[in-house]
């Protein structure tokens, strides 16, 4: 055992949120904590670490057990360059070798059969390879690599910790508790500031973990892959399942079907012993049977079947109908001193593209979302909407303009128009904010809820062009199934920065990768085909290489007609693209063009439509009225042509991408 929890009760006001709650923790056991948002779990987290008390019942840990504790928030770390920050978070050598010789002194005092025996010597080889590790020799490359799997560079090892942003804070303090390896993990939210790369590294490290670890996640990928025990939080109570969380989702399902079916044969089996009793209670022969009735019906324990919360679903407003270019870029350049984001890029978007923006940490994809959403220019070059363009842009900084003297209720009603008035409790409820939450003034909220409202007044917002900067960061799964399910259906185009695969794959159609120093690289599909096409690249590369590591690190010589040959396999290439893209290219630009035309002409005919000389003169109004008509069967038309143009280049771009590679 490394933990356990006894009884414990918590309460805040009126609500209860744990009653008589008992679990315990062994060793090397992956836990996941599940229920909805405020079900307890971060507080259930830092009742296990001593930040909060409980109103009733304890935490037992054993002596000499470590704690490692991983919040979502609230994490800042100064003074220090990074990588002595982090070594230094590591005990003092002398003390672990005293604690080891204390134990070792209680063994020889102990029977070698009892379970005391074998606990105690565990701890002790326990102890011993932290030893081990936590030799400076050992020390330095174990932190570089905790280090560099995170995300940092050996160049950010002698930056102060101070100079970190947010989310950069939280990955020094998870790089310190994975150095320290203490005897269990409670993580929560891990991944929420984490890239795919870093991701999938930290998903590896946890799997090898020797301790145990209980963590709070909304991404399944990681649970599913991780945990082997989930225990659920609901209304006060919690319920454990033995397996992963997918098994955790099906299995509550199941059994709450059969609590149904329980429940309704308990009240149909009390009906029909209260109709005996209602019937025989006065006959003098019966009396004494619906008596003897009565008091087992009174003593019937009633199965109490919870409602689910209720799901609750919303729907975008509908979007301006705009053009087929919805934004592009064209050579841009984008840099911040010496870092060069973006250099004579060129990108466009269409309609009906569902971009997702993926890449590490500071590789420029939230200075990207500002460039195209207009709220930052680049350095050089050009940008533009296309015709018609309706931009509705989530930033995580737009948390912080917030109104703090407004209610919730009161800003998200100043972001609504009147047609979009009627949804916002609606969309409240979709997004964690049920009842008098809606009421509360935004200067009390958390950092979280305050970016869930940011997200709300976003979305009520009509627009043809969604852009999103980690949307799903402070939602649960809940919400987030709401989310997904309202972009599902969605009509207009958007991009968004995530790395929460379970919610972009059903959604995305490409990926957009950014690379620090390399142009960003466009991929066609989802989040997950985007991870298995790199992971092929790696493996390609990594074969490519390991001619020359056999031949001890010297590359072999490139001959000159090796360099020609490729060269010219390059021109070839380039040559092909230009060949089978450019007619197509033009061509869609001829059309979207001749739409822009129609859509100006339309407009100048609605404006005369308007004008009250027109509107009396009955011939001039059918003359109009016909040239709108026959310009709306030329769009029509011309949408036509557009979609056809758009699907032979995405046909001719994935051929090309297969014969030459799937990069762009």
């Amino acid at each position: 055992m490394v933990f356990a929890v006894q009884d414990l009760h918590i309460e805040f006001g009126p609500r209860v949120l744990f009653d008589s709650l008992s679990f315990v923790v062994e060793r090397g056991e992956r836990i996941a904590f599940a229920g909805q948002n405020g079900a307890g779990k971060s507080t259930l987290m830092k009742c296990v670490v001593g930040v909060l008390q409980p109103d009733h019942g304890k935490v037992l840990l054993p002596r000499h057990t470590q704690v490692g504790y991983l919040p979502q928030d609230g994490i800042h770390i100064s003074g220090a360059p990074l990588l002595a920050e982090v070594m230094g978070s590591v005990g003092n050598i002398v003390e672990l070798q005293q604690v080891v010789d204390e134990l070792s002194a209680e063994l020889q005092q102990m029977d070698s059969s009892s379970p005391e025996y074998r606990d105690t010597l565990e701890e002790i080889g326990h102890l011993e390879l932290q030893l081990q590790d936590r030799d400076a020799a050992a020390l330095r490359p174990r932190a570089e690599s905790i280090l560099r799997g995170l995300g940092f560079s050996a160049a950010d090892f002698e930056r102060d910790c101070g100079e970190f942003s947010g989310g950069w804070q939280m990955r020094i303090a998870l790089a310190k508790l994975l150095l320290q390896e203490p005897e269990v993990l409670l993580l929560d939210e891990p991944t929420n500031h984490l890239d795919i790369q870093s991701q999938r590294w930290l998903e590896q490290n946890l799997r090898n973990y020797r301790g145990a670890i209980c963590i709070i996640s909304h991404d399944i990928a990681l649970l599913d892959s991780l945990v082997t025990r989930t225990i659920a939080f609901h209304h006060g109570r919690a319920e454990e399942y033995s397996g992963n969380f997918s098994f955790y989702l099906k299995e509550s399902k199941a059994r709450k079907e059969v609590l149904q079916r329980q429940a309704a044969a308990q009240q149909r089996e009390i009906a029909k012993t209260q109709a005996f009793i209602d019937r025989f209670r006065a006959k003098a022969s019966k009396a004494s049977q619906a008596q003897s009735r009565l008091k087992q019906l009174e003593k019937i324990e009633l199965i109490e079947v919870e409602d689910d919360d209720a799901v609750m679903s919303f729907h975008f407003p509908p979007p301006p109908p705009g053009g087929n270019t919805v934004v592009k870029l064209e050579k841009a350049c984008k840099a911040y001193g010496p870092i060069r984001l973006l250099q004579d890029y060129d990108f466009r978007m269409d309609k009906g593209d569902r971009i997702a923006i993926v890449g590490v940490n500071g590789s420029g994809k939230s200075t990207f979302t500002r460039l195209i959403s207009g709220t930052e220019e680049p350095d050089s070059g050009a940008f533009s909407f296309g015709h018609h363009t309706q931009v509705a842009f989530f930033s995580q900084t737009h948390a912080d303009v917030l109104n703090n003297e407004q209610t919730v209720l009161e800003c998200v009603e100043a972001a609504a128009d009147r047609n979009t008035r009627p949804l916002v409790r609606n969309i409240l409820g979709c997004f964690l904010f049920r009842g008098d939450d809606v009421f509360k003034k935004i200067g009390v909220l958390s950092g979280g809820e305050r970016s869930r409202v940011a997200l709300v007044c976003m979305l009520l917002k009509p627009a043809n062009f969604l852009i999103m900067d980690e949307p799903t960061n402070h939602l649960d799964f809940q919400s987030q199934d709401v989310l997904q399910r309202a972009l599902a259906e969605y009509p207009g185009s958007y991009c968004i920065v995530s790395h929460n695969r379970r919610f972009l794959d059903p959604i995305v159609n490409k990926v957009l990768e950014f690379r620090p120093g390399l142009p960003p690289r466009l991929f066609h599909g989802n989040v997950s085909q985007y991870i298995e096409s790199v992971e092929t690249e790696e493996r390609r590369l990594k074969s490519e290489a390991q001619p020359t590591a056999q031949n001890g690190g010297v590359a072999a010589p490139v001959s000159p007609q090796n360099k020609k040959d490729a060269r010219r396999a390059r021109a070839q290439e380039r040559e092909r693209r230009t060949r089978v893209l450019k007619p197509l290219q033009t061509a869609l630009e001829q059309v979207e063009n001749e739409i822009a035309e129609k859509d100006e002409l339309k407009t100048a005919i609605s404006a005369e439509l308007e004008k009250p000389e027109n509107m009396s003169d009955n011939q001039k109004l059918m003359e109009l009225t016909q040239s709108y008509q026959q310009l709306e069967r030329e769009s029509e038309a011309l949408f036509s042509r557009w979609e056809e143009l758009s699907v032979e280049i995405e046909r001719a771009e994935a051929a090309l991408a297969e014969e030459f590679g799937s990069g762009e």
